[in-house]
């Protein structure tokens, strides 16, 4: 057995950390190392802002969702336009930021695990930008119901590994990418999707995704002259979530609610446990081991959770809440009927609980739902289910 080792970095409160076997504690350093370099260098900086621009098309909208706040009552609900990113959802703000390291610590070949396939296309596009090889994990389960995303990553020159062991889902995946970083360490780099994993990597997607919130801050600001009552969104790993609520975090009068779908609530349902190298609340059987999920959406369908939603739900800054399949399903179909704009099967449970918390509040209150990807992918699943 390998000897464990525990660095006292990257923790959230009791969360975090990195408990992982000696031979991956040097390869994470290094990473760790450049990014804490190169997330203050402004040439760095300049390049990563440039492709933000220019490449994915940032800044996006936040939309007034007029007819949807019309329809239900009470709050407005504006919406943080994610979906409109190049690639179609949020996962390609962090995408850029670590292929861009990734370059610079010299690595010849990209690996990287993916859910509903929106994380996997980001980084088969970002490597065809850059001319990197990519080898993109994803368990069997999820390309079977994401056969459009497994396309597109091929069409970009990706490697899809179809991954059979367990349940063929996302910790599966996971699974699969670590081993591979073990075995090919000295030419590859592993690209993390969500705010999840070892030191550094919920760190560096955060400050990747960090844009989200940065851009609807001032967007709100100039629109309604104040800062909103409360930002949704939907918590699988929980990247989209933590990107929405991190130039939140300081101002207290902001709620922030991150929305778990019910059959996969690791921070509703959890207890903390070591998982992929990190520590966090953990959807676990009565023998401690991750237990199964399962949920209508591929991105959200993870036992665990980034380390600092659990941080934050534990002190309670964070409200964290859960949202049933059908009720997402229902809000899919609203956003699409109501606005012209179909959401992710993710981003449908955020919809789902803001369409809810609405009706609570009063026509003076402000919500922002993070729209974190489009609903492309999902139709056809989508057209099998209401068939």
């Amino acid at each position: 057995m390998r000897r464990e080792s525990v660095v006292e970095k990257g923790f959230f409160g009791d969360f975090g950390g990195s408990f992982i076997p000696e031979d991956l504690k040097s390869i994470l350093d290094r990473i760790g190392e450049a990014f804490e370099k190169y997330k203050e260098d402004p040439d760095f900086l300049e390049e990563y802002c440039y492709y933000l621009k220019e490449y994915v098309g940032r800044e996006n909208p936040l939309t007034f969702a007029k007819n949807l706040t019309e329809e239900v009552g009470g709050a407005k609900i504006y919406l943080k336009r994610e979906d409109l990113n190049h690639t179609g959802a949020h996962k390609i703000n962090n995408v850029l930021g670590q292929i861009l390291l990734a370059k610079k610590i010299g690595a010849k070949r990209i690996i990287a695990e993916t859910g509903a396939g929106q994380h996997g296309v980001a980084t088969a596009t970002a490597c065809a930008m850059v001319g990197l090889p990519c080898t993109i994990y994803m368990g069997k389960k999820d390309t079977e119901r994401q056969r459009l995303n497994v396309f597109r990553m091929e069409l970009l020159g990706a490697e899809v590994v179809a991954v059979d062991k367990g349940r063929g889902r996302l910790k599966e995946a996971v699974d699969e990418a670590f081993g591979d970083l073990l075995k090919n360490h000295e030419t590859t780099f592993y690209l993390i999707g969500s705010a999840v994993g070892p030191y550094p990597y919920p760190e560096m997607v955060k400050y990747f995704q960090a844009v989200i919130s940065e851009e609807s801050k001032r967007q709100i600001l100039d629109k309604e002259g104040k800062l909103p009552t409360a930002v949704v969104a939907c918590v699988g790993g929980g990247s989209n979530a933590i990107g929405s609520f991190a130039h939140y975090i300081d101002e207290k009068e902001v709620r922030l609610i991150g929305v778990e779908p019910a059959e996969a609530a690791s921070i509703s349902l959890g207890k903390p446990a070591v998982f992929h190298g990190y520590r966090s609340l953990t959807l676990l059987d009565e023998h401690g081991e991750a237990l199964p999920t399962s949920s209508i959406a591929a991105g959200l369908d993870y036992q665990g959770v980034g380390p600092e939603h659990s941080y934050l739900h534990t002190t309670g800054r964070g409200e964290y809440v859960s949202v049933t399949g059908e009720e997402a399903l229902e809000a899919f179909q609203q956003l699409s009927k109501t606005e012209g704009i179909i959401p992710a099967l993710e981003s449908s449970h955020a919809v789902s609980h803001a369409i809810k918390l609405a009706k609570e509040l009063h026509q003076e209150d402000i919500i922002i739902v993070n729209l974190s990807g489009r609903g492309d992918k999902d139709v056809e699943q989508v057209f099998e289910m209401l068939k």
